[in-house]
């Protein structure tokens, strides 16, 4: 009989947390590389389990934006090893909480969520609302400056965040 992964039981602890965009290039790979650095960095025994994916499929396979990167290895964080990938029905069922970038993805995510999701689904800039926006504005046709504006407003809400987490333990 062939069981779906989707509904077996956890048998770990840890928090699983999945950061979306649009291609899973620009704004998750780099929340997904600032979350995991912080959380490594100021929390190790924190177990969370991150990984990031798009609402669209068109950069699968592929590694991060080289602007994402550059921006992110500027600030000593390395997400030249993350592969792009669409969000999948059993990432629903697989995480505890799915952050979307901005408003239209988490409408397709919505859109998306099957019937026995378990997944939260929120704004990632709801953990930095000293940032007075609530969306990460998607780089991909900006300069340097909107690649470093994103690794800001994603080291804010990582903060806000694991301080968050952190609560629950």
């Amino acid at each position: 009989m062939k069981v779906d992964d989707s509904q077996k039981v956890r048998e770990d602890k840890s928090f699983r947390i999945l950061f979306v965009c649009l291609g899973n290039i620009c704004r998750s790979p780099t929340a997904e590389g600032v979350v995991r650095d912080l959380a490594a960095r100021e929390n190790p025994p924190m177990e969370i389990v991150i990984d990031s994916a798009g609402t669209a499929g068109y950069h699968i396979g592929a590694a991060p934006d080289p602007r994402s990167q550059g921006a992110a290895r500027r600030r000593g964080i390395d997400i030249s090893g993350l592969r792009a990938r669409r969000v999948e029905p059993s990432d629903y069922s697989k995480f505890d909480l799915i952050l979307a970038m901005d408003r239209d993805n988490l409408r397709a995510l919505q859109a998306a969520r099957p019937d026995n999701a378990r997944a939260q689904l929120r704004l990632f800039l709801e953990y930095a609302p000293q940032s007075g926006l609530s969306e990460v504005p998607d780089p991909y046709y900006g300069a340097d400056r909107d690649f470093e504006l994103v690794l800001d407003l994603c080291t804010a809400a990582a903060r806000g965040l694991i301080d968050e987490l952190q609560q629950r333990a």
